[in-house]
């Protein structure tokens, strides 16, 4: 039998189960791709994952010592509101995207469709591979801020000193746990996805009202609208807003906001288990940045109205910033009930971004873009989720966090890569909307004359923070304070452009449809997709 027959034979049996799981089903088809994961997920569902991996009492905690340190109550409080409104146009840009395009791969899948054909098989590999980078570095902030609040939390009352190897040790037994939630557990993501969201709503909200009303004083808006800080030098050396600027300072304290909000790709890599994916996929992007701008600075405002003194909460014995405040303000015990808020909402982010991780690396690996693709693009029968994705995910996030054993600044270093792979990997595709946009045909999700000005300010600023965070973040720079987010996106383009050019560009095309054009196009023509 010829390979033409097999693929057509193929074709006719995907068939019958495309016509039986509806429009959602037909609109993958139309992509190329047969059903294989369990769509069971709605807007909510949706909108909770991204929500959930954006976390603001994950990402404003874990970074309150570097923004405190790094331009100070000003930079935070502003930052976080012109960071918020440019992040907006990054995910309304996406949004359009991805309603064209409802697809676990995401923005790889998006670069290969937005390109000229010609150049669509490098679009997507470059894409894909600064995705996963900033897939795994995501999964690696929020964990490793989950295993440094948990060692924090585990020396009140108690003689416990953290070390980094406990805290890395934590940090493994924290993804292991993850990653059995996700083999395990996943006919439960959607209870738990559920929770999560109630969860970082009712215990950011709760949690500010205690803080403001238990303290025994507050800081003046002067203080937390007007304050400027540069303690950038370590070892008693010059800070950058004395060696360079202030705005220099100012430019990189940005990266507390940029890197909380971040992660909402998320709701494109679920699509393909979510009902109505071409509208709730991207309408979970869009709702997800926005609840969680306002929810972030609110947690801001009231974390540093609630400052009982500064050098104390900045010097903490704890480590941890947060943890002074909440030590000052309402106690032992009741900080302990706060901690457990935080690090319960840091687990559910962190399991939540190995979900979204675990689906873009299968999608890439269904398309051949990572080595030991025919290994990983598995999807376990039983389970119905890509069980090898979810442990390679863990593997590569665990590695990450290794050079914390020897490096002061390893986890802002973490976070600024996070950012950078996944922002690269956003700006691609949208500039590719721009430059061939006769090519885009829209989804019922769509910006209309607004698009294109939306598009080109979302690129704009992606090339600002993609320069601004591979910047030395702490002066002197040595091996302790390098930022080592310049080697680690250095060793993904060395590797991504020149494995290209050394074979990728010989064997990989891009995505790559699993059925045959034969009867979708008659299908989909005849099927009221959406509305």
């Amino acid at each position: 039998m010829s390979e033409h027959s097999e693929t057509l034979e193929k074709a006719e049996v995907a068939k019958p189960e495309l016509d039986d799981n509806g429009a959602d089903e037909v609109e993958l088809a139309r992509m190329g791709y047969k059903q294989e994961l369990k769509r069971e997920l709605g807007l909510l569902q949706n909108f909770g994952v991204s929500f959930s991996i954006i976390s603001v009492i994950t990402g404003i905690p874990s970074l309150f010592l570097y923004g405190l340190n790094t331009g100070g109550p000003a930079v935070m409080v502003w930052g976080w509101v012109v960071v918020a409104c440019a992040t907006m146009l990054v995910g309304l840009a996406m949004a359009e995207v991805c309603s064209a395009h409802p697809t676990s791969g995401g923005p790889y899948f998006w670069a290969a469709m937005l390109s000229d054909p010609k150049n669509a098989p490098l679009a997507s590999w470059i894409t894909g591979w600064f995705n996963l980078l900033g897939q795994v570095a995501v999964t690696t902030g929020i964990s490793f801020a989950c295993a440094n609040f948990l060692s924090t939390l585990c020396t009140f009352s108690t003689s416990f000193t953290p070390t980094p190897k406990t805290t890395i040790g934590v940090y493994a037994a924290i993804l292991v746990s993850q990653g059995l939630i996700n083999t395990f557990g996943v006919h439960l993501l959607k209870y738990l996805n559920n929770i999560s969201v109630w969860w970082h709503a009712v215990g950011t909200t709760s949690l500010v009202i205690a803080i403001l009303a238990r303290a025994p004083s507050h800081q003046s808006a002067e203080f937390v609208f007007r304050t400027f800080i540069d303690n950038t030098g370590v070892a008693g050396s010059e800070g950058w807003g004395a060696r360079a600027s202030h705005a220099y300072a100012c430019v990189i304290g940005i990266l507390m906001a940029q890197y909380t909000l971040t992660g909402f790709d998320a709701s494109a890599h679920m699509t393909e288990e979510t009902h109505n994916a071409a509208m709730a996929g991207s309408i979970g992007i869009v709702l997800a940045i926005g609840v969680s701008a306002v929810l972030g600075w609110f947690l801001i405002l009231g974390l540093l109205f609630s400052i009982q003194d500064l050098d104390t909460t900045v010097a903490s014995t704890t480590g941890q910033p947060v943890a002074q405040i909440f030590l000052d303000t309402v106690g032992e015990r009741g900080a302990i009930v706060l901690m457990v808020i935080v690090i319960g909402a840091m687990y559910f982010c962190g399991t939540f971004s190995i979900t979204s991780n675990s689906r873009m690396m299968f999608a890439f690996a269904r398309d051949g873009g990572i080595p030991g693709h025919s290994f990983l693009r598995k999807v376990d029968a039983k389970r119905g989720n890509p069980v090898r994705t979810v442990w390679l995910a863990c593997a590569l996030s665990f590695i990450l966090g290794l050079p914390s054993l020897g490096s002061s600044v390893a986890f802002a270093a973490a976070t600024s890569i996070a950012t950078i792979g996944l922002y690269i990997s956003y700006a691609i595709p949208i500039a590719l909307r721009v430059v061939y946009r006769k090519r885009f045909v829209r989804g019922p999700f769509h910006l209309g004359t607004f698009s294109m000005p939306i598009a080109i300010a979302a690129v704009t600023w992606i090339a600002f923070i993609a320069i601004v965070f591979l910047l030395p973040q702490a002066n002197p720079v040595d091996s302790q304070t390098l930022n080592y987010a310049a080697v680690a996106v250095g060793i993904v383009i060395l590797y991504s452009v020149g494995f290209w050019i050394i074979s990728a560009r010989k064997w990989f095309v891009g995505p790559v449809r699993q059925i045959s054009d034969r009867w979708t196009s008659q299908d989909i023509s005849s099927a009221t997709v959406f509305s």
